[in-house]
């Protein structure tokens, strides 16, 4: 089994970056995986004491799939986040400070519609990941398993439609399901299978065109009698992985 892909998302429910290598810490997830996210006009999330709050507190695909029009790059060493829309720079700011923040900000308020999931502020928790999850961990998706679903599907699905921090290759469709409570060993990082990934609406947005062309939550039910695609991994011991990296699955 091969590591042939690994990817952040920095901002939550913006676009992801394919990074050729991360270093991992125990108990974290990908260095700035959803480290930023956008708290929508109704959002109870509060700047003054920030918090992790659940996915419907900030804009997501699931909802708001205007947003997979756009692509982003975040520099963690800058601070900036630059947002492109067809190949075309459209915002830049240094998402680290105040000024940076109001200039993506302004952008986004014009670009997504009005309303209570409108005006969003780009918002940061010190120490924790605004995943949909509230523990820090890593998602993975088997392509075997897409290929399968596509088969189902009879069209192309994209895996990025799944939003994985790490795409494995190698076995068979499906073979992840039995990994929880097993350890994958990964370049010189140890993760623990924690539980298969339940799946969303976002799921049924193109990632490219951000049109909901493909009604994936039916097709894993009606074919697969489950929502679930890719698992989520705990980091259990600190290490470099790559793209390309083989990978074992251990009892210990």
């Amino acid at each position: 089994m091969i590591l042939t892909a690994i990817h952040r998302y920095s901002v939550k429910g913006l676009s992801g970056e394919a990074i050729s290598e991360a270093m991992l810490t125990s108990g974290q997830g990908i260095p700035h995986d959803r480290r930023f996210a956008l708290a929508h006009a109704s959002s109870q999330f509060d700047r003054g004491n920030p918090d992790w709050l659940p996915k419907q507190h900030f804009l997501t695909l699931m909802r708001d799939e205007r947003l997979a029009m756009l692509r982003t790059r975040f520099d963690p060493e800058t601070g900036y986040l630059t947002v492109l829309r067809d190949g075309r720079q459209v915002a830049r700011g240094n998402i680290e400070t105040p000024l940076g923040c109001m200039l993506i900000e302004q952008f986004l308020d014009a670009f997504l519609p009005r309303g209570p999931r409108g005006n969003p502020h780009i918002v940061e928790v010190p120490g924790a990941m605004l995943s949909d999850r509230q523990d820090k961990l890593i998602s993975i998706v088997n392509l075997a398993s897409v290929t399968d679903i596509e088969r189902v599907a009879r069209v192309p699905v994209d895996p990025h439609r799944f939003r994985a921090n790490l795409h494995v290759d190698g076995v068979p469709a499906w073979t992840e399901m039995g990994w929880p409570g097993r350890t994958l060993a990964i370049g010189e990082a140890r993760l623990r299978v924690v539980e298969p990934i339940e799946r969303c609406a976002a799921t049924e947005v193109n990632p490219d065109t951000g049109e909901r062309d493909l009604h994936m939550l039916n097709i894993l039910r009606q074919g697969f009698d489950h929502l679930c695609c890719g698992i989520y991994a705990r980091v259990t011991r600190a290490g470099a992985i790559r793209r390309g990296d083989s990978i074992s699955v251990n009892d210990d």
